[in-house]
């Protein structure tokens, strides 16, 4: 269950040390939708391009039927299967003739090789849904916490994650689709004893549907917790800190 206080007091806090920076979105499944599963049929194929409506304070519940396409449904966990026919040649190569490749990989084998690097992931509830985080209400557990951020709020963030931490990899950032960076990455470091944050967002087909200077950072709920907890007694308190801060109300 979210803790409303809690959760009013991280937007206290973010405003404080991030001024209007964009609040996130938290991101966790449930067998019942938060909110009308048929509004994402309308909104597109791609995960990534209908999170400008949760930005703007629109919950949003995908699930099975949703129209996603096939990288989409596997990273939602709700498919076994490849994302499409001739996945390894769509990625590189393409087929002359008859599918134009994206050339992200240099060949099919480098393809189907790293895809023993990434493992079906299976839903854990029938609908994924996402909610900005100032919405959220007490009976939503957020999961994943997920920023749509400029380098300086991103710099902020990476090195608060990094702050109650010995090894210098408390950030991760995987190769894969703008989905898989915020969803199948981050939800694979719930499991893990010590979860780690998801830098993405590099994804060259997700990236118009987000800003120019946009990337994404996705946080597993208990690491957000610990480094919510952090923020008073962390650098954001330092001067240094407070050249970023003005910098980024002069952006806007």
């Amino acid at each position: 269950m979210t803790d409303m206080v809690e959760r009013d007091r991280f937007v206290s806090l973010w405003r404080r040390y991030f001024g209007d920076a964009e609040l996130p979105f938290a991101i966790f499944y449930s067998d019942k939708p938060s909110t009308d599963p048929e509004v994402a049929r309308s909104k597109g194929r791609c995960v990534i391009e209908m999170l400008s409506s949760v930005r703007d304070g629109e919950g949003l519940s995908i699930g099975p039927g949703s129209s996603l396409c096939g990288g989409a449904k596997r990273y939602c966990g709700f498919s076994a299967e490849a994302p499409m026919r001739d996945f390894d040649y769509f990625l590189s190569t393409g087929i002359p003739g008859k599918l134009e490749g994206e050339r992200y990989k240099k060949s099919p084998d480098i393809v189907r090789e790293s895809s023993k690097y990434s493992p079906a992931f299976d839903a854990p509830g029938e609908f994924l849904n996402f909610k900005r985080w100032d919405t959220l209400t007490d009976d939503e557990e957020p999961e994943i916490v997920v920023f749509l951020a400029n380098q300086d709020v991103i710099a902020g963030l990476f090195t608060l994650a990094n702050f109650d931490e010995v090894e210098p990899n408390a950030v991760i950032c995987p190769f894969g689709s703008g989905c898989s960076s915020i969803v199948y990455h981050p939800y694979h470091e719930l499991e893990s004893p010590r979860p780690r944050c998801v830098m993405g967002m590099f994804d060259i087909s997700a990236r118009p549907y987000v800003g120019e200077n946009v990337l994404s950072f996705a946080i597993p709920a208990s690491k957000f917790e610990r480094m919510v907890d952090n923020m008073e007694e962390s650098f954001l308190s330092t001067d240094t800190w407070n050249e970023l801060y003005l910098r980024m109300q002069k952006r806007g």
